[in-house]
């Protein structure tokens, strides 16, 4: 099968995103097993290869037609300017307006099907914030850029997979914002990413919100009054999913086998889990796309940016994840 086309987001150019983005481009497989250029700034990518003595060569892509890599190069679609002399490792409205640009370039060719996947290198928050933008984190500005109304954060490892019913929030937040519809819909996401990604019947697990998942209302109401009536209507629908189950145990529990996916109920519950074995290990999917996109399970090291030792583990991982899951895709499977 062809290579699908990949679109590699340089992510904020005050992290290590140029740096890994040029790491992995450097590898002698990555144009054998790859059809992916980037997107951002050639300069910056050009410094992180001298940086870290890279075999790679920085060469603009213009028209992306019949577009295939080459041994030793990075092609790279260009994003706004950079001003000379950006400094690593610190919040830049300059930087945090670019890593926006860069993902916008990417969003409308999947949008317009010239690129079969996005796979984004890490974005800082506080940088976007500072530039005016005012999405929280890459899976706002995808839904939304995309015109998707119903996405939802994915995290996969070779041992665990997580999704998330809340994102990017405050706790209380998080709280407030938890409904039956809200549970519904990212179950039924989950399960119709899993079977997109070969599972057949995906085994679902979901956990409670409360500790041990609320022991019989002595912590809590909202598993009894919302997860408890979302899994019954999942289970109705032929949704293979049980719990509430306590938070503690579940994910455990999924790592050895009993269960395909876990749903989490906010951010941290669900990815702690997955980064404490490892965040070299783990890829975040936004499932609910009209195209594919995957995103290393770090962000932009800002203590490390600039200083040449960042491990591109996690991007490549990523890379292959959305070469991977475009294939699949193009099968049509369900």
């Amino acid at each position: 099968m062809t290579l699908p086309l990949v679109a590699i987001t340089m992510g904020d150019p005050a992290g290590i995103g140029p740096e890994i983005v040029a790491k992995v481009a450097a590898q002698p497989q990555f144009h054998r097993d790859h059809r992916a250029f980037a997107v951002g700034d050639p300069e910056r990518l050009a410094a992180a290869a001298r940086m870290n003595n890279l075999p790679l060569r920085i060469e603009p892509l213009v028209e992306l037609g019949d577009f295939w890599p080459q041994p030793g190069v990075l092609h790279v679609l260009s994003g706004p300017k950079l001003p000379p002399g950006l400094p690593y490792g610190r919040v830049d409205p300059r930087a945090g307006r670019a890593a926006f640009a860069y993902v916008q370039s990417a969003i409308a060719l999947a949008n317009s099907g010239q690129i079969h996947a996005i796979c984004t290198a890490p974005i800082n928050k506080e940088a976007l914030a500072s530039a005016g933008v005012a999405y929280p984190g890459h899976t706002e500005m995808l839904a939304e850029l995309s015109g998707s109304s119903e996405v939802a954060m994915m995290l996969v490892s070779s041992e665990l997979r997580v999704v998330l019913v809340t994102i990017h929030c405050s706790l209380r937040e998080a709280i407030e914002q938890l409904s039956i519809d809200a549970e519904l819909r990212v179950i039924r996401l989950a399960h119709k990413a899993l079977r997109t990604m070969g599972f057949p019947n995906p085994r679902m697990a979901i956990a409670g919100l409360n500790p041990h998942a609320s022991e019989g209302g002595l912590f809590g109401r909202e598993d009894i009054d919302i997860v408890a009536p979302a899994v019954r209507t999942a289970r109705a629908e032929g949704i293979d999913i049980t719990g509430p189950h306590p938070a503690d145990t579940i994910f455990m529990l999924a790592r050895r086998g009993a269960y395909d996916i876990v749903v989490a109920q906010y951010h941290d519950q669900g990815l702690i889990p997955i980064k404490f074995m490892g965040v070299e290990h783990g890829v975040n999917v936004t499932i609910g796309l009209p195209f594919i996109r995957t995103s290393p399970d770090h962000g932009t090291a800002f203590d490390i940016a600039g200083s040449g030792v960042a491990d591109a583990s996690s991007l490549q991982l990523a890379l292959d994840t959305a070469r991977d899951l475009s294939r699949v895709a193009a099968k049509g499977y369900e």
